[in-house]
């Protein structure tokens, strides 16, 4: 008996979808103009629906909608018979997912959505299904190619649908200027959240910078490092022009030379590393690793191009620790 080689089954099941996805470009169309201006002058939510396998896809569509900031959920087209229909406002806006366009449980959900005229975008592959005769913006999806050996499974057909609608979402976003400040608040938990993290997101300011004049003494110095327990202090000027700074290992090394009541300016180290509020958390922490440093000082973007700059925060290695950053 022969050997089965899955692998190369594998690849050629690939092979079909990949050559079937690119079908997608022919249906970039105007169309998908219509929904593109539909979705982002929505009032209300962006509520998505299909039966099946097309309503996984649709699930996962909405999931990524609600993720860059458009409002959105599933609901089931059984359930709308039975009170979700009550979800459903006026102002919403209404994508069906269904291949053939055909599938009979689709029927409440579209005799509700045109009796109270609520705006259909209906995605299916036949043109006189019964789901796009009743959209408002119809979606002709080209005939696919499946990729299983009956050609009857559906992942050509739910890799277009998967990619058409990912590809309206990008366009969406673009036209939303979404930005990762805007990403950053949908995401804040996990890897994602942690990577977008800025210098201003984690950054000690206020009272709790451990500060002082650079007319004080190495004697001062000590207490404010003591009390501020973060192992450094910030020398500054007037209005909080930064020109030093001094870490406990400074005075350790240098108090047995010096008195005590010495000028703090002869101890500290010029010119310290700034950041701006808008790095990325992670670089901070690589500069850290690369000068070997445990702080930086962190000045608003506006000034953190000036040659003498003026301290807004600092951000310690703790901090960088604490939110998970490596």
């Amino acid at each position: 008996m022969a050997k089965i080689n899955y692998i190369k089954i594998a690849k050629k099941a690939a092979e079909i979808q990949i050559s079937e996805l690119k079908k997608v470009k022919k249906i970039f169309n105007k169309s998908f103009l219509q929904a593109i201006n539909a979705i982002s002058n929505c009032k209300g939510k962006v509520i998505f629906s299909g039966q099946g396998k097309s309503g996984l896809i649709a699930k996962k569509i909405s999931a990524t909608f609600s993720s860059v900031g458009i409002p959105s959920f599933f609901i089931h087209p059984s359930e709308t018979s039975h009170g979700d229909s009550g979800a459903i406002e006026k102002k919403d806006v209404l994508i069906i997912l269904s291949y053939s366009g055909n599938t009979s449980e689709l029927n409440n959900i579209l005799k509700y959505a045109n009796r109270f005229s609520i705006k259909i975008i209906g995605c299916a592959s036949k043109k006189d299904s019964m789901l796009l005769k009743a959209s408002d913006i119809k979606i002709l999806l080209p005939k696919v190619k499946e990729a299983d050996p009956l050609g009857m499974v559906p992942s050509s057909s739910t890799s277009l649908s998967l990619l058409y609608f990912d590809s309206l979402c990008i366009a969406l976003m673009n036209k939303m200027k979404f930005s990762k400040e805007k990403f950053k608040i949908f995401h804040s938990g996990g890897n994602i959240g942690q990577n977008l993290l800025l210098a201003k997101d984690i950054m000690i300011s206020g009272n709790k910078i451990p500060i002082i004049k650079s007319s004080k003494t190495i004697s001062d110095a000590v207490k404010v490092i003591s009390s501020k327990k973060l192992g450094f202090v910030v020398v500054t000027k007037e209005n909080q022009y930064v020109v030093g700074l001094v870490s406990d290992g400074d005075v350790r090394r240098a108090i047995k030379n010096l008195n005590k009541r010495d000028k703090i300016e002869k101890i500290m180290t010029k010119n310290p590393v700034f950041i701006s509020e808008n790095t990325s958390a992670s670089k901070a922490l690589s500069i850290m690793n690369e000068k070997k440093i445990t702080s930086l000082c962190v000045s608003t973007e506006k000034n953190f191009e000036k040659k003498i700059k003026k301290l807004k925060a600092i951000i310690h290695i703790h901090s960088l620790l604490n939110y998970g950053i490596k």
